[in-house]
């Protein structure tokens, strides 16, 4: 008869799991064959995995990757030159540990997206905290912040990032305060965050995206010599995966 109130508390103390493995020992007689200890142990087990859980969903969430992607689903067919051993040595998420960044390049459709997000999904189900941007995004977001005085906070929020993705990056030439605004984004996180840069643009022509070539130079230095670089080729997997649905 006690159950039902105890229930109540684990709810009321936001123990949530531990209020779920409750009722589903009470429901199930072959827990009675337990002792306390074990189902206890049970419980609190249950508890350590929601919160893991809605940890999870928080980071995913606030990351806002552009598609869901996994490692163990990356495409290693022949051609796509994607590093089977760098990529198992980056899951491991030490690189981010270590402050370092990761450089993808690659003609249009070739996959540079999924494996920057496939890299963020694995970031946030470490623990780790991520923020994703279409660049052209996250200048317009700059952009709006210096204009109606939130400039500071954002930055401050994009120093917070444990890593930062920036896709689609070398699209167009960079405005002078677009310029200046990556330049402060990179120099809050050089060697105190990981950034991953997702580029069709080969890195030997970054440099031609900027008017400024001292910021060329400062942003290329702060991004380029503790990085991994991932160089894909091969076919758009959107016409190879059109091709296998019969679609297009």
């Amino acid at each position: 008869m006690l159950n039902h109130p105890t229930i109540d508390k684990l709810e009321q103390m936001k123990l949530f799991g531990m209020a779920t493995g409750l009722t589903e020992q009470m429901a199930d007689t072959t827990y009675t064959a337990m002792s306390f200890e074990e189902r206890l142990g049970l419980l609190v087990d249950r508890e350590s995995q929601a919160r893991e859980n809605r940890r999870l969903t928080t980071l995913l969430k606030q990351a806002r990757l552009r598609q869901e992607a996994c490692l163990e689903d990356i495409d290693h067919r022949a051609g796509r030159r994607i590093d089977k051993a760098l990529l198992q040595a980056l899951g491991t998420g030490q690189w981010l540990r270590e402050r370092l960044n990761v450089l993808i390049t690659g003609a249009t459709g070739v996959g540079k997206s999924y494996l920057a997000c496939a890299l963020g999904q694995r970031a946030c189900q470490q623990g780790f905290v991520v923020r994703y941007f279409r660049a052209s995004r996250l200048f317009q977001e700059l952009a709006i912040a210096r204009s109606d005085g939130r400039y500071s906070n954002v930055l401050a929020r994009l120093r917070r990032a444990e890593l930062l993705i920036i896709d689609d990056w070398g699209l167009a030439a960079l405005t002078e305060p677009e310029q200046r605004d990556l330049l402060e984004v990179l120099d809050d996180r050089h060697d105190l965050r990981s950034t991953l840069i997702s580029a069709q643009l080969p890195e030997e022509h970054w440099h031609q995206v900027f008017s400024n070539r001292t910021i060329a130079d400062a942003v290329l230095d702060r991004l380029v010599h503790s990085a991994y670089r991932f160089k894909l080729e091969g076919n758009s997997m959107r016409k190879i995966k059109s091709r296998l649905t019969g679609k297009g």
